[in-house]
């Protein structure tokens, strides 16, 4: 099927000279233009303090295209010169965003566009709401057309600021005129852990508390803090990481089925499996800290010693929780949750481990109890899907052991496109399927807002091995141990 048509429209980015404008945004941008996807006469404002000119913009954001070899230099360039306008706000002041919609309006005549606007909030966090106010204070919240705004993650720090945040929002916008971005809900790989949960009748009928013994979700990375030092030490793994991104595949796992195929159907399950989480006790949470190590054969220093990390720092960078659903399919199902930085290796990954047969009268390969059957739903960066199931090994008795089966997606699709680039899509469509309801996010908040006002000491882990040892204690209580790989 062939993806609607867009709507003509202004598509404005607050923060344009920040390092996710020229990152992430700007590559977005320019494949979903090289894919025909704007419409005749559209256009990109960029909006920043910095006093630069339309030509000074467009140099800029061609050479971090080039740098990221976006495209052909030509065709880089024309994107550049066809899309890219610049306004330079100047003073955060209400008389400053008057100058905006004056350059919007001017903009919308000049290309002879209908008033609809998207404004993208690339911006820090404590700049969020501020701008908000000064946008529906100069009336930028309106417009001949619609208007949608984007608000990227962290959408506030705990349970009292997203809902003070939501507030500022809702005096200005209406809900269906918000969209709360997780480029992780953009990830193919993260959208089909529904289509393989409910299109495939052999998963679903065993995706339930009868079947599965527990649900593991890994969120790792070999990296350490790098340049994002100071931003991670005010805000630590559990929320830069397991929050928002973790909490979004938790709940794709976990939700019940739709019941129609509406825009809030998807949203309302996700809501409704948060609400049903048991409180997370002190006693299930993990926190750890990276200290000198090597990853990879890469020295890498102490956290404490990065620039910007005070001394004494207590931020975690690695937390690993268990928690349990009270609810008809999950109950006394643990699913247990890390992410952590400066680990062996890259790797996100939902681990489902199915029940072993009660009795088994099989010898396997190294001895006499059974390899549960697991399913792996690879999210990056491998992409796609492994069954690991038994087998029998040729030759007289009964000897079994466990293979796999692969699906992945470089195989059979080629490279899979950016999570950005879906979701801005998205947004030109006026979906907002694949985007973080107000509800859902103060709920995701309220799920861990014990462990925020309460957090366990950290525990140090070298860079390099799979964390802190104590992070095992969560899921020996069960028998059981961490799926590694």
């Amino acid at each position: 099927m062939s993806d609607p048509p867009a709507e003509p429209h202004v598509f404005v980015v607050l923060g344009a000279t920040g390092d996710l404008m020229q990152r992430k945004l700007l590559l977005a941008l320019y494949h979903l233009h090289r894919q025909g996807r704007f419409p005749p006469g559209s256009a990109i404002l960029g909006v920043a303090r910095h006093a630069l000119d339309d030509p000074s913009f467009r140099e800029t954001c061609a050479r971090s295209l080039v740098a990221e070899q976006a495209g052909p230099l030509d065709d880089v360039r024309r994107f550049c010169d066809e899309m890219l306008f610049y306004f330079g706000l100047g003073p955060d002041t209400s008389e400053s965003y008057q100058g905006l919609s004056a350059r919007l309006q001017q903009l919308e005549q000049a290309r002879r566009l209908p008033g609809n606007r998207i404004l993208y909030l690339a911006l820090p966090l404590d700049a969020v709401g501020p701008t908000i106010e000064k946008l529906g204070g100069a009336g930028l919240h309106r417009a001949a057309g619609w208007t949608r705004v984007v608000v990227e993650k962290p959408f506030g720090r705990d349970l009292a600021s997203a809902q003070a945040l939501n507030g500022v929002v809702h005096r200005f916008f209406d809900e269906s005129q918000v969209y709360r971005i997780d480029h992780y809900l953009g990830k193919e790989t993260v959208q089909n852990l529904l289509v393989f949960r409910l299109a495939n009748a052999f998963v679903e009928s065993d995706w339930n508390r009868d079947r599965v013994e527990r649900v593991e979700i890994t969120v790792a990375e070999s990296i350490g803090v790098e340049e994002r030092a100071e931003y991670y030490d005010a805000s630590g793994a559990l929320r830069d990481m397991i929050q928002n991104h973790v909490t979004q595949i938790l709940s794709l796992v976990a939700m019940e089925p739709p019941a129609r195929g509406s825009v809030d159907a998807i949203r309302d399950e996700k809501v409704k499996v948060l609400r049903s989480a048991n409180p997370i006790g002190p006693d299930d949470v993990v926190r750890g800290q990276y200290t000198r190590g090597t990853v990879g054969g890469r020295a890498v220093p102490a956290y404490r010693d990065a620039d910007g990390v005070p001394p004494a720092s207590d931020t975690e960078t690695y937390v690993a929780l268990r928690l349990k659903f009270a609810n008809w399919r999950w109950q006394d199902v643990p699913f247990f949750l890390r992410t952590g930085k400066c680990l062996p290796a890259k790797s996100t990954r939902v681990v489902v481990t199915f029940r072993a047969p009660p009795v088994s009268f099989f010898q396997s390969e190294t001895e006499y109890a059974m390899n549960p059957d697991q399913v792996t739903l690879l999210i990056q960066p491998e992409e796609g899907v492994e069954i690991s199931f038994e087998i029998k090994v040729p030759g007289r008795g009964m000897r079994v052991q466990t293979h796999r089966m692969k699906f992945h997606y470089a195989d059979v699709f080629g490279v899979l496109p950016d999570g950005y680039e879906t979701l801005v899509f998205d947004v030109m469509l006026g979906d907002p399927s694949l985007f973080v309801r107000s509800d859902e996010v103060e709920e995701s908040w309220r799920l861990y807002s014990n462990i925020l006002e309460h957090p366990p000491p950290v525990t140090f882990y070298p860079a390099g091995p799979e964390g802190p040892a104590e992070a095992n204690r969560l899921t020996q209580e069960w028998g059981q141990r961490w799926t590694t790989g």
